[in-house]
């Protein structure tokens, strides 16, 4: 498979930069594969797994609320408030995260409490699902 320049990259970090054959990630509105020569295309990401082949390899990472902007036979980015790959996730934090969240769910007194902690019990189970895939 033919490869493409990729770029993952966040506030903090470049969690990637390289050479990939094959990129699938989840946008707003489903899934979308990416391979060298995609055309044009912009998507909004919500916090889901990010799917990376690259030499042969499949790498997985969780990220977090960002976009996604491809470029016929340019760099391919995507810019994500976090993104973390599945072997350096903390399954401790990421469940304890997931407890508070769902404490939080159910001591919220408004619609917006309920929003915040709902995007954070999504991120933990996201997280979750990530770490336990890279290990297959």
């Amino acid at each position: 498979m033919k490869a493409f320049r990729f770029k993952v990259v966040t506030p903090d970090k470049i969690l990637f930069d390289g050479e990939a054959e094959q990129v699938i990630v989840r946008t707003t509105e489903g899934d979308v594969g990416i391979l060298a020569g995609h055309e044009n295309y912009v998507a909004n990401l919500p916090s889901g797994i990010l799917k990376i082949t690259t030499g042969g390899n499949i790498r997985y990472a969780a990220i977090s609320d960002g976009f996604l902007k491809v470029s016929y036979n340019k760099i391919t980015t995507i810019i994500v408030t976090a993104a973390e790959w599945g072997e350096d996730i903390d399954i401790i934090w990421a469940n304890r995260s997931k407890e508070d969240a769902l404490n939080k769910i159910k001591q919220a007194k408004t619609d917006s409490e309920i929003s915040r902690a709902e995007l954070k019990l999504k991120r933990a189970l996201n997280r979750i699902n990530v770490s336990s895939m890279q290990k297959k």
